[in-house]
This record gives structure tokens, C-alpha cells and sequence, in this order.
């Protein structure tokens, strides 16, 4: 697959291209209640094709994190609906982008880079944690912002003018930005998101799955935290 990185990382930005344009012509041609909610998640789906083709530090994390969640979303779909021809299609796409940007050879052009890694003083160690705290913040992206933006959720700004069901969103969206901006304070931001997701949305299961991805995007710095919390306090 070394061969293939230029062949993968080309097909890959094309399937986020294809979601963004999708959900864009979906966003203009929908009634006013859904247009907010399709155009926030090709919004998602821009970023993630730049991050890629760019081939920004951060840029397959992004798209990886996209990845997963649609494919999640397709199984679970298939799961409640069987193997409609749709979900398939989605759940295969999202599950080639995510594979086609695994791996050294793919990371050479992104967070391998030594250029990166020294603008943002960051050593392997480093690199693996933000990482993986990059994916899973990007896997709970289109979660919030569906529960927020959804006419269909009750709860939901569009469906009850509920102003609160905006935060969790926001404090997501801003901690996202921060840490891709290697800020401290994102890492606080996306967990105030999940505590406010658990309070705005209630106990359900997307407020869990949410939370618990915003958790777990904040687990790898816990410890790093915690011991320069703890030297700081002597």
C-alpha cells in the first residue's frame, strides 16, 4: 500500500468532496428548518477534504474521525433498517476513508512531517495524543450538531427554540479549534461540552455517545494535566 499513498489519499478526499457537495445541495434545496443542520454537516465535510488535500498536520485525524462516525452511523442504520442499498454505500465510503489514511506511509505527508513537529514542538508522544484526541473530538462533531440543529430532536433549538441546545455544539466546536491550534484550554472546552451535553440533552443515548467521545478525546492529556497540575500545587 506504500506505492498507493498518493492513489488513497486521492480517493479519500474525493468521498469527503462528494459528502460536502451532497449535504451542501441538500442544505440549499431543504425546507428553512433543515438547511442550518445539512449546511453545518458539509461544513464538516469541506474542512476535512482542505485538511486532506492541503495536507495540513491535523488533516487525516479530521477526516479519520469523519470516517468513523459515518461508519458507525451506516451499521447502526443497517442494524434498525437492514441492509437498505443507501446505508451501504455510506457505510463503506466513510469505512474507505478512514482505512485509505491509516498508516507511516500516510502519515509521512501529514503529522510525519518534521517541519510540523517543529513549528508545534511536538515529539512522537506528543503526536500520538493529539491524535487520537483529534479523531474522537471529530467523531462527536456531527453528533452535537445534530442534536443541536435537528428539527426532529426534541429539545433542539430548531424544534423547541431551545437557545441552551446551541452549547454543547459550541463548546465542541471551539474546543476542536483550539486544539488543532495545540491550546490548552481546548482539552477544558471539550469536556465542559460533554457535561453540557449530558445537562442540555438528559440522560439518552446520544448524549452519552457523545459525551463519552469527548471524553475520551480529553483522556490522552488527563495525566499530563494532572502532573503539571500537581507540580504547579508543591
Amino acid at each position: 500500500m506504500k506505492a498507493l499513498v498518493g492513489e488513497r489519499r486521492a480517493i479519500a478526499a474525493a468521498v469527503l468532496s462528494f459528502y460536502g457537495f451532497i449535504y451542501l445541495l441538500l442544505g440549499w434545496s431543504a425546507p428553512p428548518e433543515w438547511s442550518a443542520l445539512l449546511s453545518a454537516i458539509a461544513g464538516l465535510y469541506g474542512v476535512a477534504f482542505l485538511g486532506v488535500v492541503a495536507g495540513w498536520f491535523w488533516g487525516r485525524w479530521f477526516a479519520q474521525g469523519l470516517g468513523y462516525w459515518g461508519l458507525v452511523s451506516g451499521v447502526l442504520g443497517m442494524w434498525q433498517m437492514g441492509p437498505e442499498p443507501i446505508l451501504v454505500v455510506l457505510t463503506a465510503s466513510h469505512a474507505l476513508v478512514s482505512a485509505f489514511l491509516a498508516g507511516e506511509a500516510m502519515a509521512a505527508g501529514f503529522d510525519g512531517r518534521a517541519d510540523w513537529r517543529a513549528r508545534y514542538h511536538l515529539d512522537d508522544t506528543g503526536v500520538q495524543r493529539l491524535g487520537k484526541s483529534v479523531v474522537r473530538a471529530a467523531m462527536s462533531l456531527p453528533i452535537l450538531i445534530m442534536w443541536a440543529l435537528a428539527p426532529s430532536q426534541p429539545g433542539s433549538l430548531m424544534a423547541s427554540a431551545n437557545v441552551l441546545a446551541l452549547l454543547p455544539a459550541l463548546l465542541g466546536v471551539l474546543g476542536v479549534v483550539a486544539l488543532l491550534q495545540l491550546r490548552t484550554w481546548g482539552l477544558f472546552a471539550l469536556a465542559a461540552a460533554g457535561v453540557a451535553m449530558v445537562a442540555v440533552a438528559g440522560v439518552s443515548l446520544v448524549a452519552v455517545a457523545a459525551a463519552a467521545l469527548l471524553a475520551a478525546a480529553v483522556a490522552p492529556f488527563a495525566k499530563p494535566i494532572a502532573q503539571k497540575l500537581l507540580v504547579a500545587g508543591v
